[in-house]
């Protein structure tokens, strides 16, 4: 059993920076698929940058586009959000995922952490 813990979130500022963290139990995570997907309040779980496993391409939510960068370091076993330029919008829980059937939709996605808490606050 694949387990995810994610680290990294807290408290900032608009316009400030966070990296978020994902570090996998097994010896490697080569051969996953990686996403991360926020949980805002109130509102569904939502995909925001997702990696294929076969030819590493990502998907951003448009709301990110050009703010975070999703990537991965297989020796380390762990896959990061680098999130610039943070909005009040961005505020939720964020939660690392990793699955073996695709990338691009939740349901494709067989593992998941606990999620760290994002806010985005003056």
């Amino acid at each position: 059993q694949l387990q995810l813990v994610e680290s990294g979130g807290g408290l900032v500022q608009p316009g400030e920076s966070l990296r978020l963290s994902c570090t996998g139990s097994r010896n490697s995570l080569d051969y996953y698929a990686i996403g991360w997907f926020r949980q805002a309040p109130g509102k569904e779980r939502a995909g925001v940058a997702l990696m294929s496993s076969t030819n590493g391409t990502i998907k951003y939510a448009d709301s990110v586009k050009g703010r975070f960068t999703l990537s991965r370091d297989n020796a380390k076993n762990a896959a990061y959000l680098q999130m610039n330029n943070l909005k009040p919008e961005d505020t939720g829980v964020y939660i690392c995922a990793a699955g073996l059937l695709g990338y691009t939709r939740a349901y494709e996605y067989n593992y998941w952490g606990q999620g760290t808490q994002v806010t985005v606050s003056s």
